[in-house]
């Protein structure tokens, strides 16, 4: 061959390796059928592609050509042992003309045993493979002799070769730190999902909210139905990620739907997904919820906004275990727990029509009903007070406490928005509060007035002067435990003003000594 000819066909191999090694992730059968590429057009005899392995610090063949597979197994070299070591210790080519004539060459690859016929002699050219300019392996190549052959073009055409397949290894190691990255993460999140959603962190000990306690304990490990009834923002989609959490389905997926959010048209279409041209705009298949919870737990909110017509096919599929997507015909089995939740009185809406009845005995299975905050008055300074860390914490100020006036007007009012509504209250004190406490003039109208609680009414400036004062004497007193004197000093006024002042607002200063 010319020397033009040899040029084109490297300049032909460069392309077909850089080609190989982009268009597949197996970075293995790239590997194979680049060392395949050099035996058919350059005279390679042998080839090897050694990496460096981080935790013995040995060489191990990734993939080889002109050996064999139990052969390959067994080579090794440690970082400066023969040719190939110190390739890959000092990051630096070697050429060996003729091996016979090496003693360094350890001829582990057996290019000196031969079998049959004259014994050929051999080159053998080994190239180090970089990456951020440090060795991470070695390509090493054996070509029969010849004295005049050009070793420099040699080492020059095989360390671009070499570099390309580092950048293909680099590819390799980012894909899979990430891989790995994902699967860490995801392990993480769900593992903290699970301690989050512990049903021993659902806030309160009142005897109702123990009752709930104990169901969820009973239901979470087995695969019933559960039906979760109680009035809005009681928590009823807490307690589903805790049944869920705490049951054998916990590996896998949670998957939720909000009936009353989605439209009559989108509900069927979101919970048994459809296939191409289903309809206007369905432009490919899409799963279902259902398929999407497979083996794990499907939460539908608010069931009691469904539509008559999905309600059937609600049905079919709890009663079947089995459905099609719109516009499909293919039957798909299911294995899902369902939790289901609502605020509406599911006994009037079979009365008016409005549900199903052979439904609600379906979901009927086991029911816990979430009570009311309003009945569960004992838990709603437990509920304020880890809002309170939750919020400070979230907007970064340093909020220690709720002055006990503010607790009274807390635990007297009558909570028709539930926890929700409670949360909110506190998030709203926490970023009004300018001070280290929760005052009653922190919290919202509503909670201060007639159409709130009941518990107060139209007041003249003096009287709300007076109560304002009383507030703040009762505080000091709280914070002194009851010591008229430190009070006192804490509001910069004299102890005779103060008793005067408990005397007048009649504040039993001794229950603060407790």
């Amino acid at each position: 061959m010319t020397v033009e000819q040899i040029e084109a066909r490297k300049l032909a191999t460069l392309l077909e390796v850089g080609q190989t090694l982009s268009s597949t992730r197996d970075v293995k059968s790239a590997l194979d059928r680049v060392l395949e590429t050099l035996g058919q057009h350059h005279g390679m005899m042998r080839g090897v592609v050694m990496l460096l392995e981080l935790d013995t610090q040995e060489l191990r063949i990734k993939s080889f050509h002109g050996l064999s597979e139990t052969a390959a197994r067994q080579i090794s070299y440690r970082l400066g042992e023969g040719i190939t070591g110190r390739v890959a210790q000092s990051g630096k080519p070697i050429v060996v003309p003729q091996i016979s004539h090496e003693p360094m060459f350890l001829d582990r690859l057996g290019a000196r045993t031969q079998k049959t016929g004259p014994r050929v002699e051999q080159s053998f050219i080994c190239v180090p493979i970089l990456i951020n300019r440090k060795p991470i392996g070695v390509l090493g190549v054996n070509i029969r002799y010849k004295h005049d052959h050009n070793f420099d073009e040699a080492i020059k055409f095989l360390s671009i070769v070499a570099s390309m397949i580092a950048q293909a290894l680099k590819v390799e190691h980012l894909i899979e730190a990430d891989k790995q990255r994902l699967l860490d993460e995801n392990i993480h999140l769900k593992q903290e999902l699970k301690e989050r959603y512990d049903f021993s962190h659902i806030i309160g000990n009142s005897s109702s909210l123990r009752q709930v306690y104990e169901q969820i304990t009973q239901v979470a490990r087995t695969n019933t139905t559960v039906l979760l009834r109680g009035e809005s923002g009681t928590g009823k989609e807490l307690i589903a990620h805790a049944i869920h959490y705490n049951s054998l389905r916990a590996a896998k997926p949670f998957i939720k739907v909000s009936c009353a959010a989605l439209p009559e048209t989108l509900i069927e279409s979101e919970l048994f997904g459809y296939e191409k041209g289903a309809f206007t705009g369905a432009q490919g298949r899409k799963k279902g919820r259902f398929e999407l919870a497979a083996s794990g737990t499907l939460f539908l909110d608010e069931i009691g906004d469904l539509n008559i017509a999905t309600q059937v096919k609600l049905l079919r599929v709890l009663q079947e275990r089995e459905f099609e997507r719109l516009g499909g015909t293919e039957t798909i089995k299911i294995n899902v727990r369902l939790i289901a939740a609502t605020n509406k009185d599911l006994e009037r809406a079979i009365t008016d029509n409005e549900f199903r009845e052979e439904l609600y005995y379906r979901l009927n299975v086991f029911t816990i009903f979430v009570p009311p905050l309003r009945e569960r008055k004992s838990d709603v300074l437990l509920l304020a007070d880890h809002f309170l860390e939750k919020y400070a914490r979230e907007h970064n100020k340093r909020i220690k406490r709720i002055s006990t006036p503010a607790i009274d007007m807390l635990a007297s009012y009558h909570w028709p928005g539930n926890v929700r509504e409670l949360e909110n209250t506190i998030e709203r004190a926490v970023l009004v509060c300018e001070t280290n406490v929760i005052h009653g003039h922190h919290l919202p109208p509503t909670l201060q007035t007639a159409e709130g609680s009941d518990t107060v009414t139209r007041l003249s400036l003096a009287t709300a002067i007076e109560a304002y004062e009383r507030d703040i004497i009762q505080d000091a007193l709280k914070t002194t435990r009851g010591n008229r004197k430190k009070a006192a000093k804490l509001l910069d006024t004299t102890e005779r003003i103060i008793g005067y002042k408990v005397k007048k607002y009649d504040i039993d200063s001794d229950r603060f000594r407790l």
